[in-house]
This record gives structure tokens, C-alpha cells and sequence, in this order.
């Protein structure tokens, strides 16, 4: 069917059952591509024409001219097509949202032993070599930045986070 083409009459006296299911074998196909291309999925198309099929024939007695049976048809599509939009926007709204991945219990538990371990061995460091790693590790801070905090030279934060950090990989490795 072509949008514009004049469809077929449909005679005043017949009765629903018979103006139904003649529309119904013309116009079901054109109905659902209409449908399919509102709510953007086939299956859910062909329900929303199976009920504006079941409307029509329900209000058939109700229809001032039985001849412009289709543009009913196609004004119920579109509506509840609309009406089908509108369902999945809510439901869409308020869908709980997705929790993100977590690790498993055992991969919790192993991330608290290692992070344990690494606050131990922080806790044996001289203070100078603990700040520096704190504030350039934990604390994102440039070298410049932790020379500023520290109040000593950038040269100094260099050698206390080295130091550190080989103090602090002899440690780990000695309880591993």
C-alpha cells in the first residue's frame, strides 16, 4: 500500500467481523512496517496492531463512517505506539541501575591483606621516607609540591621516596 492511495471502501452494512478481517488481510503488513518503524521492534508492532485491530472491531458499531475504518486504524497505531514510547521511557527511568562490578569476596580479601601488609611496612619507615611516599603515592603530589610541604629540597624528595621505596619492596618481599 501506498501512503495516499485510496484503500478500499469498506461497504456501511457489513458487519465488524467482515470489515475487520477484510482490512485485517490488506492492511495488516503495512500496519506493522508503520509500527515496526514508531517503536523500532517488530515483535512489539505486531501487538500494537493486534490491538488496534481488537479496538477497532470493539468500537466498530461506534464509527460514524465505516469507511474511514483505516485512517482509525493508523491513528491507533500511532497512538499506541506512542503510548508503548512513553511505557519504555518510564520504566527506562526508574530501572534500578546497574551495580558496578565488584570482586569477589576472596579477591576483597586478598586486596585487605595486601593493603595490610603495605601500611605495616609504611608504619617501619623512617618519617621522612613515609611522608614523601604518603604525599607522592596517596596524596598525588608533585615533587615540587612535596618539597613545598615537606620543606626541603626536590632533590631531598627524590632521594627519601627511593629510599623508601626499596625499604618498602625488601619488606614486602620478606612476608611474601
Amino acid at each position: 500500500m501506498v501512503a495516499g492511495a485510496p484503500a478500499a471502501p469498506v461497504a456501511v452494512d457489513w458487519d465488524a467481523d467482515q470489515a475487520v478481517t477484510q482490512l485485517y488481510t490488506t492492511q495488516y503488513r503495512p500496519l506493522v512496517r508503520l509500527a515496526t518503524l514508531l517503536v523500532r521492534d517488530s515483535g512489539t508492532a505486531e501487538e500494537v496492531v493486534q490491538d488496534a485491530f481488537v479496538a477497532m472491531h470493539g468500537a466498530w458499531r461506534r464509527l460514524r463512517d465505516p469507511n474511514k475504518a483505516l485512517s482509525y486504524l493508523r491513528q491507533s497505531v500511532v497512538n499506541r505506539a506512542r503510548s508503548v514510547l512513553r511505557h519504555r521511557a518510564v520504566v527506562e527511568k526508574h530501572a534500578p541501575k546497574a551495580l558496578p562490578d565488584a570482586p569477589s569476596a576472596e579477591q576483597g580479601a586478598m586486596g585487605e591483606l595486601e593493603r595490610a601488609a603495605v601500611i605495616d611496612a609504611l608504619r617501619e619507615l623512617p618519617t621522612r621516607q613515609r611522608e614523601a611516599i604518603v604525599l607522592r603515592y596517596y596524596g598525588d603530589l608533585s615533587e615540587a609540591q612535596i618539597a613545598d610541604a615537606m620543606g626541603i629540597s626536590r632533590g631531598a624528595v627524590k632521594s627519601h621516596t627511593a629510599r623508601g621505596i626499596a625499604a618498602l619492596r625488601s619488606v614486602l618481599e620478606q612476608t611474601t
